[in-house]
């Protein structure tokens, strides 16, 4: 908000903004910026492992100089801001098993294809407020392509829910229990792709908001014990005598 105070005062959704109304100066938004980033960074360090602290501040990083600018200057940016969303997940496994794997990897996989249908659907409806901003967002300059992209995730969220099962994080019940959701967001994706109006983006922009937590859900619902991935390690290189002598009294 530092960095966007002159664009941030044309548009209706962003001039009560407290720097843009001057309810507070930029020196005092930047030290709180400061005061949260750099002690946040040393916490996730220190106090997590050294990777899940790599990961917050290269999101801070990537937010703030890369895809804050990228707003004026591209519509890529739409891009490496689904990368910014996605990588949050992904620190959440880093600090539980300390490795950034396959379980890290579809987690963030999830929530970069979910910002596209999530994000686009609601600039459809800002249109003129972005345009007013100067803010290049595919929903102003490329409507077409805003519409493909947001179907195109939701298709992509189906495949992504098939993966889990194949790398071992989830049951394969996770990819059946999981699509109806997952049919009924790319059923809204069509129709906001098809009829381009407000009242079809709005309709996948509020599925979006039930649709990430309950799929998660189930994923969480169906992930895979970690004792049943331990016993099927155990059996395959051999071990199953010891797997049986570490759960028998």
């Amino acid at each position: 908000q530092f960095f966007e105070v002159p664009f941030d005062s044309n548009m209706n959704r962003t001039k009560n903004r407290p720097l843009v109304r001057g309810q507070i100066s930029p020196l005092l938004a930047v030290c709180f910026a400061a005061s949260c980033g750099v002690p946040g960074i040393a916490l996730l360090t220190l106090g997590v492992n050294p990777l899940t602290g790599a990961l917050g501040a290269f999101n801070i990083f990537l937010y703030t100089c890369c895809y804050t600018p990228m707003k004026r200057m591209s519509i890529a940016n739409t891009w490496v801001g689904a990368v910014v969303g996605a990588i949050p997940p992904v620190m959440g496994w880093t600090a539980a098993t300390g490795s950034l794997d396959a379980g890290a990897l579809l987690l963030g996989g999830i929530l970069y294809s979910w910002q596209f249908p999530h994000f686009n659907a609601l600039s459809w409806g800002l249109r003129e407020d972005y345009s007013r901003g100067g803010y290049c967002m595919m929903s102003v300059t490329h409507p077409g392509l805003c519409r493909r992209v947001a179907l195109r995730h939701c298709l992509a969220l189906i495949g992504l829910s098939m993966v889990a099962p194949v790398l071992d994080i989830t049951t394969w019940t996770f990819p059946i229990i999981s699509l109806p959701i997952n049919l009924y967001i790319s059923y809204l994706g069509f129709r906001f792709y098809r009829d381009a109006d407000r009242s079809s983006s709005k309709k996948l922009f509020f599925c979006s908001l039930w649709h990430l937590p309950m799929l998660l859900l189930v994923m969480f619902t169906c992930k895979k014990s970690f004792l049943e991935k331990e016993d099927k390690g155990d059996l395959l290189g051999g071990n199953h005598g010891r797997a049986m002598e570490i759960r028998l009294p």
